[in-house]
């Protein structure tokens, strides 16, 4: 599956209080979370994203805390996925958890700008960037995380494999 989106451009180590705001842990609704997304970044994030667009960032993104709420509010904001130098361990697998897709490309952190197009191929991990005219290289998930992925998640790849 290939995303194309807008890029959003944010720095290193941007935590979870930062991706959401802890005053608003007190849901975990998807709707309610995308309505904050990098809120405390800039107050209009989740009125300017539209459906599809991507986050890229610096290294150590999603440190922090180890809530759900943080990816969930990505995904529920609409964003397609995360380009990133690299990720927080824990953040990193509750995004494969909840069904985000997340890549990591340093040369992609640095040379994308705010405001390209680009998009992303889910299966080969290439990101072209086409306002730039330049591709680069993402560390590709092995079949089965791709299929986890596509289910929506670790919930729902399980329980598709169980057959319900």
């Amino acid at each position: 599956m290939i995303e194309q989106g807008k890029a959003w451009k944010f720095g290193k180590d941007i935590d979870t209080d930062v991706i959401i705001p802890a005053r608003y842990l007190n849901t975990s609704e998807p709707a309610e979370l995308a309505k904050h997304c990098m809120e405390d970044s800039d107050a209009q994030f989740a009125q300017k994203v539209t459906k599809g667009d991507i986050i890229v960032a610096g290294k150590n993104f999603g440190c922090g805390s180890s809530r759900e709420h943080a990816p969930i509010a990505i995904k529920a904001v609409g964003l397609s996925c995360v380009v990133a130098a690299s990720f927080a361990r824990i953040f990193y697998r509750n995004a494969l958890n909840i069904g985000l897709p997340i890549f990591e490309s340093a040369e992609a952190a640095v040379k994308i700008q705010e405001g390209d197009l680009i998009e992303v191929d889910e299966t080969t991990g290439v990101i072209n960037n086409i306002t730039r005219h330049e591709s680069y290289q993402a560390v590709p998930f092995p079949p089965f995380m791709q299929e986890l992925i596509k289910a929506g998640g670790l919930v729902s790849y399980v329980a598709g494999k169980a057959g319900r």
